[in-house]
C-alpha cells in the first residue's frame, strides 16, 4: 500500500495537504484492487478514476497558481507533466476497465504511485526549493 512519507513534503502546506489526498485516493484504489470477495468492481473502480480526475485537475491548477505567484522558472514544464498526467487518465477505455477489472486496477495503481513518487520527489521537490 502507498502510504505518505514526510520525504514527500515540499514545504508548502496547502500543496502537502493536496499531495496527502493524492495518496488517499491511491489507498482506495488499493482496497479496490485487495478486495477478493467482490466479483464485480467496476463501479468502484470509476468512482475511483472520476475522484482522481476531478482531484488532479484541482490540485494542479492549485499548484500552477502556486508556481505563478513565486514566479517558479520551471513552470511550463511543470505544468506539461501535469497535462499529460491528465492526458493519459481522460483516455481511458471504459470499456477495458469493464472486461479486465482486477488488471486495469493494478495496472492505474501502479501508474499512479509510480507518478506521484516520481513527480513529488522529482519535480514538486524543487517548488519547495524556490520558496
Amino acid at each position: 500500500m502507498i502510504k505518505w512519507k514526510e520525504e514527500y513534503a515540499i514545504g508548502v502546506e496547502h500543496i502537502d495537504k493536496q499531495h496527502r489526498k493524492l495518496f488517499e485516493i491511491a489507498g482506495h484504489a488499493y482496497e479496490v484492487m485487495s478486495d477478493k470477495l467482490s466479483v464485480d468492481k467496476y463501479d468502484r473502480i470509476v468512482a475511483i478514476l472520476n475522484e482522481l480526475k476531478d482531484y488532479t485537475v484541482y490540485h494542479f491548477n492549485s499548484e500552477e497558481e502556486y508556481m505563478q505567484s513565486i514566479g517558479y522558472k520551471r513552470f511550463l514544464s511543470h505544468k506539461v507533466e501535469h497535462n499529460d498526467f491528465i492526458e493519459k487518465i481522460n483516455s481511458i477505455d471504459l470499456d477495458k476497465i469493464d472486461k479486465e477489472q482486477d488488471k486495469f486496477i493494478l495496472e492505474l495503481l501502479d501508474f499512479v504511485v509510480s507518478w506521484i513518487d516520481k513527480h513529488i520527489l522529482g519535480m514538486d521537490k524543487m517548488i519547495g526549493r524556490n520558496t
